[in-house]
């Protein structure tokens, strides 16, 4: 163990070879030892809500970490109870809008908050969100889901439901579920 002056007044360099790291009761810096975790597949659903996109900002540390792919799926949700006071309506049509829109959106997204950190996919499914989160997660074999919630409670929970609760009883694989309000654990 070596230690000298640094060039700020009041503070040292200590200099270690691996025989001084006992003294301390580290064998070795953290961040390198192997981990039992494995992700190769980090399934993040996007409705483009801030919080959604914040659950994005957690799954690209967790991508670069273990050099998983990031996949990002909207789900189009079409509601096809229009009464006939709208007249003929053609659904194909705005599922194929829809589609093409979430699309564009999803590749900008990803463009801007993974940039070149990860391998990233995006995927835009049309149905019932929480049905096609979990087939989505099932067909790509993913190891990890990765979720936002509103936290909504009392009668908006009642009627509108919550996806991610859902997600969580039905999935497969382990799910993180990021708040919209809470104590972070990534710096910005």
């Amino acid at each position: 163990m070596k230690i000298k002056p640094a060039t700020k007044r009041g503070q040292v360099i200590v200099e270690l070879n691996r025989k001084d790291e006992s003294i301390l009761g580290t064998s070795q810096n953290t961040y390198n030892k192997p981990t039992p975790f494995s992700l190769k597949d980090i399934l993040v659903p996007i409705d483009f809500s801030d919080c959604s996109k914040k659950a994005l900002r957690y799954a690209v540390p967790f991508a670069k970490q273990f050099g998983a792919t990031i996949t990002l799926l909207h789900v189009v949700h079409v509601n096809y109870s229009a009464g006939p006071e709208f007249g003929a309506i053609d659904f194909p049509l705005i599922e194929a809008d829809l589609r093409k829109s979430a699309e564009k959106q999803l590749g900008q997204l990803a463009a801007t908050e993974i940039q070149q950190q990860a391998v990233a996919q995006t995927l835009v499914r049309i149905g019932q969100e929480v049905v096609e989160i979990v087939d989505c997660a099932k067909k790509l074999e993913s190891d990890l889901i990765i979720i936002s919630t509103h936290g909504r409670t009392g009668l908006k929970h009642v009627f509108m439901g919550s996806v991610a609760e859902n997600v969580i009883r039905r999935a497969t694989c382990p799910v993180l579920v990021v708040r919209e309000q809470e104590h972070e654990f990534i710096g910005n």
